[in-house]
């Protein structure tokens, strides 16, 4: 058996036990259960033997969670009859996991090769055992900081014992008694200074040994990605088979290590993003055909690390997220109220970040694949609890991305502290992109926020200057200003920025990050919480989760492009951005290469929503929209209406260029705002130029 496959089961084994004796305890206890956690625990449990090619297992654990969903949903009692029911599932699973196991028959004896002397020797560690050896090699660094206290002490003594000595020389005294004292004293002195070196010796020798010790812990403690990620593209591959989509499967960066309770606890995660890709990403052949997509579905997923943090990609070149689909399911759940006529649409940032809540999903029905909206969630939580975090994004031009951030160690982080109102907070160091402190008197005002303007990547950016306690209580505060200064930490969200203001930036130092439960506390944004040394404990905060809250209380602002910087990647400065709106992936292509040439920045959208989404979004400042009328969902006229409805987007010129030519429409469109209309039976590309040029 190949060692990838052995591991696998091994972990397997490890995993379906644990899955099946908590939902044993769980029905045992009587009371309330949790049947979200039950319904959890199976749904992780079909997904592992899937990951392992168990079939047999996945078929009894399948029908466990659909059991589950029954209870979960209130179709189902957990009565007498419900319970034995379940017990009947679980030893089922239990059963077909133990047949997956049975053991070949053993070869004879003569059969058996010798074992090479320099064969590799396998042992199993466990877990817990590791984390305390890791706990230990953190106690030891403490040690040493304190010996090098102990040291400066023995310094001093050594120094004070010289002080004395001169003063009795000083003295000149005769009797016998000072001179002994004298001689004592010169002794002493002696000792303290052969006792310094021979700790400064030892202080060396144990800071060796710590480096050393540090270095196997890692080594024990961490594996690649590929002992727990391996089997995933076969799996993705037997998903899809056994779906009817046809499906490329590329998987890079397996090689990259990481603590290996990191690892494992994405193992369920990761699963439910691979799957969701497959569910969500699928599309009839004639679909693809007419997007101009290759044949067979492409799920990439890329896994990283840099910076101390654990980066977890997976993509697909689907139909990306159904982001109506998504508001009428979030509006359904009791998520976001309902949307007036004519009301803006709330942004795409919004409308994703509720993907993760749970029950809320786009898919058509329920299958083995989705359905039931409790994967994301899953992943959510479990990136809550590595204090990582997560996001779903639109691909462009099409299909969907989510990238799974993470520190790479389970143990002890670099944490910058910071006062707000009288108490610490704790922000990853990792998470922030600079200290700042600013002049009071240069902040300016936008739409009656404050703000200041910060120099990042060579461009000059609004920063919205939020103060932290009004992200953390949800009640207005002023900017706190100390000696007319004001106090700040500069956080990134990709290409956005906010400046959260604090009382004081305290310090930076390692600390390990603890779970915390309490319900008064926003759980959304905060991490766990750090004990401090005769304080009491600082909250430690998700400095995404505080942008995203940022985006989501201040959706005008953040349409409006305020934070937002282009990166290093985006066209030339000087280049303006133009929005080509066109459901005809043949027309959207001609016209991108027509203004490209021209040395424009192009992007696209498929139709009215997909285009008013992300000039809302402020995922880019657009300059000029180009947009086609009959297109699905919204056309070019609704679309046009929208943006010169939006205060943030009416400046915005608007082309129509479309095949209808009617003068009706042509009054209709002019009436409406738009600053051109061509049609395109009569399509010059120097007319469309022409106009682009004088609208610019």
């Amino acid at each position: 058996m190949p060692d990838i496959r052995r591991q696998l089961l091994a972990a397997f084994d490890l995993e379906h036990r644990e899955h099946l004796q908590a939902i044993r305890q769980a029905i045992a206890a009587g009371g309330e259960v949790d049947t979200r956690e039950i319904f959890r625990r199976a749904h992780s449990l079909k997904g592992a033997a899937r990951a392992v090619d168990l079939p047999a297992v996945e078929e009894k654990a399948h029908a466990l969670e659909s059991l589950c969903a029954e209870l979960m949903d209130g179709s189902r009692a957990l009565d007498a009859q419900t319970v034995a029911v379940l017990e009947n599932l679980l030893d089922a699973v239990e059963d077909a996991a133990s047949a997956a196991y049975a053991p070949p028959a053993p070869k004879p004896a003569a059969a058996i090769a010798p074992v090479a002397d320099e064969a590799v020797e396998y042992v199993r560690i466990d877990v817990e055992a590791v984390a305390g050896l890791s706990r230990a090699m953190q106690t030891l660094s403490g040690d040493v900081l304190d010996h090098g206290a102990v040291d400066e002490d023995l310094r001093r003594l050594a120094a004070e014992a010289r002080k004395l000595e001169r003063r009795w020389r000083d003295t000149r005294g005769a009797a016998t008694r000072a001179r002994e004292v004298e001689q004592g004293l010169k002794d002493l002195s002696r000792a303290l200074n052969e006792l310094s070196v021979r700790r400064v010796r030892a202080g060396w020798a144990l800071d060796q040994g710590l480096s050393d010790l540090r270095g196997r812990v890692e080594e024990i403690s961490q594996a690649p990605a590929e002992t727990v990620f391996g089997g995933f593209a076969s799996m993705v591959r037997d998903i899809a088979r056994d779906a009817g989509v046809p499906v490329d499967v590329r998987v890079t960066g397996l090689e990259t290590r990481a603590d290996r309770r990191v690892l494992q606890a994405l193992k369920d995660p990761v699963m439910h993003l691979l799957r969701n890709a497959v569910s969500h990403g699928r599309e009839t052949p004639q679909a693809r055909a007419a997007a101009g997509k290759p044949e067979r579905l492409t799920v990439v997923m890329a896994v990283s690390a840099a910076s101390g943090r654990l980066r977890i990609e997976i993509a697909d070149d689907g139909a990306g997220p159904d982001l109506a689909r998504l508001e009428a399911a979030a509006v359904e759940k009791g998520l976001m109220p309902a949307r007036q006529d004519g009301a803006p649409a709330p942004t795409p940032e919004e409308l994703l970040a509720h993907a993760f809540a749970p029950g809320v999903s786009t898919a058509q029905g329920v299958d083995r694949l989705a359905g039931r909206g409790m994967g994301l969630s899953v992943v959510a939580e479990a990136a809550r609890k590595l204090r990582g975090d997560l996001r779903l994004t639109a691909g462009r031009p099409w299909g969907a991305r989510v990238v799974l951030s993470t520190p790479l160690s389970a143990a002890r982080q670099s944490l910058l502290f910071v006062d707000i109102q009288g108490r610490q907070a704790a922000l990853p160091s990792l998470g922030v992109r600079r200290l700042l402190r600013l002049d009071a008197t240069a902040l300016e005002t936008v739409e009656g926020h404050p703000a200041a303007r910060i120099a990042i990547d060579g461009d000059d950016v609004i920063v919205p200057m939020v103060p932290l306690s009004a992200l953390l209580t949800g009640v207005a505060a002023e900017v706190p200003v100390h000696a007319g200064a004001v106090s700040a930490v500069l956080l990134s969200h990709g290409r956005r920025h906010v400046a959260l203001a604090v009382d004081a930036l305290c310090d930076v130092r390692s600390a390990m990050v603890e779970d915390l439960d309490a319900d008064d506390l926003d759980a959304d944004l905060i991490a766990g919480a750090v004990q401090l040394d005769d304080q009491a404990p600082a909250l430690a905060l998700d400095p995404d989760a505080l942008v995203r809250r940022w985006l989501r209380d201040q959706r005008q602002l953040a349409a409006g492009g305020l934070g937002f910087a282009e990166t290093a990647d985006d066209a030339d400065e000087a280049a303006r951005t133009i929005l080509v709106v066109d459901d005809s992936i043949t027309t959207r292509t001609l016209e991108k290469s027509i203004l490209e040439a021209q040395g424009y920045r192009v992007l696209l959208a498929v139709d009215g929503l997909d285009a008013l989404n992300l000039l809302r979004s402020g995922q880019a400042m657009v300059d000029l929209v180009v947009a086609d009328i009959e297109m699905p969902r919204m056309d070019g006229f609704s679309l046009l209406q929208a943006v010169k409805a939006d205060a943030a987007l009416a400046a915005t010129p608007v082309i129509l260029m479309t095949s209808r030519a009617d003068a009706a429409d042509v009054r209709r469109g002019l009436d409406l705002g738009a600053e051109a209309y061509i049609t395109k039976q009569k399509f010059d590309q120097r007319e469309l130029l022409a106009a682009i040029g004088q609208l610019l």
